[in-house]
Protein backbone atom coordinates (compact mmCIF):
# COMPACT_ATOMS: atom_id res chain seq x y z
CA UNK A 1 0.00 0.00 0.00
CA UNK A 2 1.37 3.30 -0.99
CA UNK A 3 -0.99 5.48 -0.32
CA UNK A 4 -2.14 6.00 3.36
CA UNK A 5 -5.57 6.83 4.01
CA UNK A 6 -4.44 9.67 6.22
CA UNK A 7 -1.14 10.50 7.19
CA UNK A 8 -0.52 8.69 9.88
CA UNK A 9 1.56 10.21 13.52
CA UNK A 10 5.52 9.91 13.44
CA UNK A 11 7.12 12.38 15.87
CA UNK A 12 10.32 11.21 15.68
CA UNK A 13 11.77 12.71 19.65
CA UNK A 14 15.53 12.02 18.89
CA UNK A 15 17.30 9.82 16.74
CA UNK A 16 21.21 8.34 17.11
CA UNK A 17 24.13 6.61 16.30
CA UNK A 18 26.66 4.72 17.56
CA UNK A 19 29.96 3.25 15.67
CA UNK A 20 33.47 1.50 17.07
CA UNK A 21 35.99 3.16 17.90
CA UNK A 22 38.56 0.85 15.63
CA UNK A 23 38.66 2.41 12.12
CA UNK A 24 39.78 0.28 8.87
CA UNK A 25 40.45 2.69 6.31
CA UNK A 26 40.33 1.00 2.47
CA UNK A 27 44.62 1.36 2.59
CA UNK A 28 44.79 -1.54 5.49
CA UNK A 29 41.96 -3.72 3.82
CA UNK A 30 43.14 -3.24 0.00
CA UNK A 31 45.77 -6.12 0.71
CA UNK A 32 43.39 -8.65 2.90
CA UNK A 33 41.01 -8.72 -0.55
CA UNK A 34 43.56 -8.26 -3.47
CA UNK A 35 42.59 -4.84 -4.73
CA UNK A 36 44.21 -1.64 -4.52
CA UNK A 37 43.26 1.78 -2.81
CA UNK A 38 42.14 3.14 -5.36
CA UNK A 39 39.96 0.64 -6.59
CA UNK A 40 38.12 0.08 -3.36
CA UNK A 41 37.20 4.36 -3.18
CA UNK A 42 36.69 3.86 -7.26
CA UNK A 43 34.14 0.93 -6.82
CA UNK A 44 32.70 1.03 -3.48
CA UNK A 45 33.21 5.00 -2.32
CA UNK A 46 34.09 3.55 0.81
CA UNK A 47 37.11 5.28 2.32
CA UNK A 48 37.21 3.62 5.75
CA UNK A 49 34.74 2.08 7.73
CA UNK A 50 34.51 0.87 11.95
CA UNK A 51 35.11 -2.38 12.70
CA UNK A 52 33.66 -3.75 16.16
CA UNK A 53 36.30 -5.99 18.37
CA UNK A 54 35.95 -9.39 18.47
CA UNK A 55 34.48 -9.90 21.73
CA UNK A 56 31.81 -6.88 21.28
CA UNK A 57 28.26 -8.16 21.51
CA UNK A 58 25.53 -7.39 19.32
CA UNK A 59 22.81 -7.01 22.55
CA UNK A 60 25.56 -4.61 24.31
CA UNK A 61 26.45 -2.99 21.10
CA UNK A 62 22.26 -2.37 20.53
CA UNK A 63 21.28 -1.22 23.86
CA UNK A 64 24.35 1.43 24.35
CA UNK A 65 22.53 3.73 21.44
CA UNK A 66 19.04 2.23 22.44
CA UNK A 67 19.56 4.28 25.64
CA UNK A 68 20.84 7.27 24.47
CA UNK A 69 18.31 7.35 22.13
CA UNK A 70 15.41 6.56 24.71
CA UNK A 71 16.81 9.66 27.36
CA UNK A 72 16.43 7.55 30.10
CA UNK A 73 12.63 6.99 29.47
CA UNK A 74 11.30 3.40 29.32
CA UNK A 75 9.37 2.66 26.24
CA UNK A 76 6.06 1.11 25.45
CA UNK A 77 7.57 -0.85 22.98
CA UNK A 78 11.21 -2.10 21.72
CA UNK A 79 11.26 -3.01 18.11
CA UNK A 80 14.79 -4.23 16.67
CA UNK A 81 14.98 -3.33 13.14
CA UNK A 82 18.19 -5.51 11.24
CA UNK A 83 19.41 -7.78 9.34
CA UNK A 84 21.35 -9.97 11.36
CA UNK A 85 20.21 -11.47 14.52
CA UNK A 86 22.68 -12.13 18.32
CA UNK A 87 21.22 -15.83 17.57
CA UNK A 88 18.61 -18.35 16.45
CA UNK A 89 16.35 -18.48 19.55
CA UNK A 90 15.30 -16.25 21.20
CA UNK A 91 15.11 -13.11 19.17
CA UNK A 92 17.39 -11.04 19.71
CA UNK A 93 15.52 -7.78 20.89
CA UNK A 94 14.66 -9.70 24.06
CA UNK A 95 18.58 -9.95 24.97
CA UNK A 96 18.67 -5.85 24.30
CA UNK A 97 16.11 -5.59 26.68
CA UNK A 98 17.97 -7.16 29.34
CA UNK A 99 20.65 -5.01 28.76
CA UNK A 100 18.62 -2.27 29.48
CA UNK A 101 17.07 -3.26 32.70
CA UNK A 102 13.38 -2.93 30.68
CA UNK A 103 11.91 -6.45 32.32
CA UNK A 104 8.22 -6.06 30.59
CA UNK A 105 8.65 -4.17 27.63
CA UNK A 106 7.73 -6.07 24.58
CA UNK A 107 10.11 -6.38 22.66
CA UNK A 108 10.74 -8.30 19.03
CA UNK A 109 12.65 -7.88 15.45
CA UNK A 110 11.54 -6.45 12.36
CA UNK A 111 13.20 -8.27 9.98
CA UNK A 112 13.22 -7.02 6.46
CA UNK A 113 16.96 -7.21 5.57
CA UNK A 114 18.76 -3.67 4.44
CA UNK A 115 15.45 -2.18 4.51
CA UNK A 116 14.53 -3.19 8.40
CA UNK A 117 14.08 0.65 9.51
CA UNK A 118 11.48 2.10 6.84
CA UNK A 119 9.53 -1.35 7.80
CA UNK A 120 10.00 -0.20 11.58
CA UNK A 121 8.73 3.12 11.26
CA UNK A 122 5.50 2.27 9.20
CA UNK A 123 4.92 -0.59 11.50
CA UNK A 124 5.27 2.12 15.02
CA UNK A 125 3.30 4.83 12.85
CA UNK A 126 0.75 1.72 12.87
CA UNK A 127 0.38 0.91 16.69
CA UNK A 128 0.52 4.54 17.27
CA UNK A 129 -2.56 5.66 15.26
CA UNK A 130 -4.21 2.55 16.73
CA UNK A 131 -3.48 3.51 20.23
CA UNK A 132 -1.55 0.17 21.24
CA UNK A 133 1.44 2.51 22.18
CA UNK A 134 2.92 5.57 22.64
CA UNK A 135 6.14 5.74 23.11
CA UNK A 136 8.37 3.41 20.59
CA UNK A 137 11.88 2.91 20.48
CA UNK A 138 12.97 1.21 17.03
CA UNK A 139 17.16 0.18 17.30
CA UNK A 140 18.98 -0.93 14.38
CA UNK A 141 22.61 -2.60 14.90
CA UNK A 142 24.94 -4.72 12.83
CA UNK A 143 27.97 -6.28 12.78
CA UNK A 144 28.36 -6.93 9.43
CA UNK A 145 32.22 -7.09 9.37
CA UNK A 146 31.93 -10.93 11.30
CA UNK A 147 30.03 -12.00 7.65
CA UNK A 148 32.65 -10.31 5.29
CA UNK A 149 33.80 -12.55 2.61
CA UNK A 150 36.77 -11.31 1.72
CA UNK A 151 36.94 -13.48 -0.89
CA UNK A 152 34.82 -11.42 -2.60
CA UNK A 153 36.18 -8.07 -3.16
CA UNK A 154 33.30 -5.91 -4.04
CA UNK A 155 30.85 -6.36 -0.80
CA UNK A 156 34.08 -6.72 1.34
CA UNK A 157 34.92 -3.32 0.93
CA UNK A 158 31.42 -1.81 1.47
CA UNK A 159 31.02 -3.43 4.96
CA UNK A 160 31.18 -1.82 8.01
CA UNK A 161 29.77 -1.51 12.11
CA UNK A 162 27.39 0.55 13.43
CA UNK A 163 23.72 1.66 14.89
CA UNK A 164 21.37 3.32 15.64
CA UNK A 165 18.44 4.32 17.43
CA UNK A 166 15.02 6.58 17.00
CA UNK A 167 12.74 7.17 19.97
CA UNK A 168 9.06 7.83 18.47
CA UNK A 169 6.16 9.61 20.67
CA UNK A 170 2.64 9.58 19.70
CA UNK A 171 1.70 11.86 22.30
CA UNK A 172 4.12 15.01 20.81
CA UNK A 173 2.35 17.03 18.04
CA UNK A 174 4.62 17.46 14.72
CA UNK A 175 5.86 14.60 12.53
CA UNK A 176 3.88 12.65 10.40
CA UNK A 177 4.22 9.51 7.93
CA UNK A 178 2.93 10.51 4.69
CA UNK A 179 3.43 8.24 2.20
CA UNK A 180 5.10 4.45 2.71
CA UNK A 181 5.92 1.58 -0.14
CA UNK A 182 7.00 -1.39 -0.16
CA UNK A 183 8.01 -4.14 -3.14
CA UNK A 184 9.59 -7.58 -2.95
CA UNK A 185 10.73 -8.96 -6.33
CA UNK A 186 11.72 -13.00 -5.27
CA UNK A 187 13.40 -13.23 -8.62
CA UNK A 188 16.37 -11.65 -7.03
CA UNK A 189 16.57 -13.80 -3.81
CA UNK A 190 19.87 -15.63 -4.49
CA UNK A 191 21.42 -12.22 -5.47
CA UNK A 192 22.28 -10.73 -2.11
CA UNK A 193 21.71 -13.63 0.23
CA UNK A 194 23.84 -15.30 3.65
CA UNK A 195 22.67 -19.05 3.05
CA UNK A 196 24.07 -20.79 6.11
CA UNK A 197 22.76 -20.47 9.81
CA UNK A 198 18.91 -21.30 9.17
CA UNK A 199 17.32 -25.24 8.46
CA UNK A 200 18.29 -25.25 5.13
CA UNK A 201 21.91 -25.30 5.77
CA UNK A 202 21.90 -26.01 9.26
CA UNK A 203 25.91 -25.54 11.04
CA UNK A 204 25.44 -29.19 11.85
CA UNK A 205 24.74 -30.03 8.24
CA UNK A 206 27.53 -31.74 6.21
CA UNK A 207 26.84 -30.09 3.29
CA UNK A 208 27.36 -26.74 4.92
CA UNK A 209 30.53 -24.70 3.84
CA UNK A 210 31.79 -21.98 5.76
CA UNK A 211 31.52 -19.44 2.94
CA UNK A 212 28.31 -20.46 3.47
CA UNK A 213 27.89 -18.22 6.59
CA UNK A 214 29.29 -15.34 4.80
CA UNK A 215 27.94 -12.87 3.05
CA UNK A 216 27.34 -13.51 -0.84
CA UNK A 217 26.42 -10.55 -3.05
CA UNK A 218 26.30 -10.37 -6.81
CA UNK A 219 26.38 -6.34 -6.93
CA UNK A 220 26.13 -5.84 -10.52
CA UNK A 221 22.96 -8.12 -11.01
CA UNK A 222 21.27 -6.31 -7.96
CA UNK A 223 22.38 -2.77 -9.03
CA UNK A 224 20.75 -3.56 -12.41
CA UNK A 225 17.71 -5.30 -10.76
CA UNK A 226 16.96 -2.63 -8.87
CA UNK A 227 17.82 0.33 -11.12
CA UNK A 228 14.60 -1.21 -13.80
CA UNK A 229 12.79 -0.41 -10.58
CA UNK A 230 13.58 2.35 -8.09
CA UNK A 231 12.18 5.29 -10.67
CA UNK A 232 8.34 3.83 -10.68
CA UNK A 233 8.83 2.78 -7.22
CA UNK A 234 10.18 6.56 -5.98
CA UNK A 235 7.39 8.27 -8.60
CA UNK A 236 4.54 5.58 -6.37
CA UNK A 237 6.01 6.58 -3.31
CA UNK A 238 5.92 9.99 -3.52
CA UNK A 239 2.34 9.80 -5.21
CA UNK A 240 1.39 13.35 -5.96
CA UNK A 241 2.68 14.60 -2.26
CA UNK A 242 5.05 16.29 -3.90
CA UNK A 243 8.14 16.05 -6.23
CA UNK A 244 11.66 15.10 -6.02
CA UNK A 245 12.98 18.37 -6.06
CA UNK A 246 10.61 19.25 -3.31
CA UNK A 247 11.73 16.99 -0.78
CA UNK A 248 13.63 18.69 1.65
CA UNK A 249 16.03 15.21 2.04
CA UNK A 250 16.77 12.10 0.94
CA UNK A 251 18.18 9.75 3.10
CA UNK A 252 19.22 6.68 1.71
CA UNK A 253 20.66 3.37 2.57
CA UNK A 254 24.13 4.00 2.19
CA UNK A 255 24.39 0.38 -0.43
CA UNK A 256 27.13 1.84 -2.81
CA UNK A 257 28.46 4.37 -4.75
CA UNK A 258 26.32 3.66 -7.24
CA UNK A 259 23.39 5.30 -5.48
CA UNK A 260 24.88 8.43 -5.52
CA UNK A 261 25.36 8.73 -9.05
CA UNK A 262 21.91 7.45 -9.94
CA UNK A 263 19.51 9.34 -7.48
CA UNK A 264 20.17 12.71 -9.50
CA UNK A 265 19.61 10.88 -12.56
CA UNK A 266 16.03 10.52 -11.00
CA UNK A 267 15.57 14.21 -10.20
CA UNK A 268 16.94 14.79 -6.89
CA UNK A 269 18.97 17.24 -5.49
CA UNK A 270 22.27 15.85 -4.76
CA UNK A 271 22.79 18.98 -1.87
CA UNK A 272 19.99 17.35 -0.36
CA UNK A 273 21.02 13.69 -0.54
CA UNK A 274 22.68 12.40 2.95
CA UNK A 275 25.56 10.66 2.32
CA UNK A 276 28.05 8.83 5.00
CA UNK A 277 28.91 5.89 3.03
CA UNK A 278 33.04 7.05 2.55
CA UNK A 279 33.42 7.05 6.73
CA UNK A 280 31.45 4.49 7.80
CA UNK A 281 30.66 1.90 4.75
CA UNK A 282 27.41 -0.38 4.07
CA UNK A 283 26.06 -0.70 7.70
CA UNK A 284 22.90 -2.59 6.41
CA UNK A 285 19.40 -2.02 8.54
CA UNK A 286 21.59 0.29 10.43
CA UNK A 287 22.93 2.56 7.74
CA UNK A 288 19.76 4.52 6.96
CA UNK A 289 19.03 5.62 10.55
CA UNK A 290 22.55 6.37 10.88
CA UNK A 291 22.48 8.37 8.19
CA UNK A 292 19.63 10.63 9.64
CA UNK A 293 21.15 10.79 12.65
CA UNK A 294 23.71 12.56 11.30
CA UNK A 295 21.93 14.81 9.07
CA UNK A 296 20.15 15.58 12.25
CA UNK A 297 23.19 16.20 14.27
CA UNK A 298 24.79 18.17 11.40
CA UNK A 299 21.70 20.59 11.39
CA UNK A 300 20.16 19.73 8.02
CA UNK A 301 16.53 18.82 9.15
CA UNK A 302 13.95 21.02 10.10
CA UNK A 303 10.54 20.50 11.76
CA UNK A 304 8.05 20.67 9.22
CA UNK A 305 10.50 18.99 6.24
CA UNK A 306 9.68 16.26 4.08
CA UNK A 307 12.35 13.46 4.37
CA UNK A 308 12.27 10.62 2.28
CA UNK A 309 13.69 7.60 3.95
CA UNK A 310 14.48 4.45 1.14
CA UNK A 311 16.36 0.95 1.14
CA UNK A 312 17.29 -1.84 -0.30
CA UNK A 313 17.09 -4.82 0.78
CA UNK A 314 18.32 -8.56 -0.17
CA UNK A 315 15.03 -10.10 -1.25
CA UNK A 316 15.61 -8.43 -3.28
CA UNK A 317 13.23 -5.78 -1.41
CA UNK A 318 12.49 -2.05 -1.44
CA UNK A 319 11.06 0.10 1.19
CA UNK A 320 10.55 3.61 1.79
CA UNK A 321 8.98 6.25 3.78
CA UNK A 322 8.36 10.06 3.14
CA UNK A 323 7.65 11.74 6.30
CA UNK A 324 6.96 15.07 7.47
CA UNK A 325 9.65 16.02 10.69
Amino acid sequence: MSKLASSLPLHVVRVVHAAPDRIETAEQLAPRIGRTQAWIVEHTGVRERRIAEPDCDLAVFAAGVAREAAGGQRPDLLLFAASAARQTLPDSAVFIQRELGWSGVPAFSLHATCASFPVALHAASCYLAAGTYQRILICSAELTSRVRNLAEPESAALLGDGAAAALIDGRADGGRLLRFRMESWSEGAELAEIRGGGLRLHPNDPRTRPEDNLFHMDGPRVFRLTARRIRGFLEALLGDECSPQEVELVVPHQASQRVFEFLPKLGFPPERTVRILDRYGNCAAASTPMALACAVADGRVRRGDRVLLFATGAGLTLAGALIQW
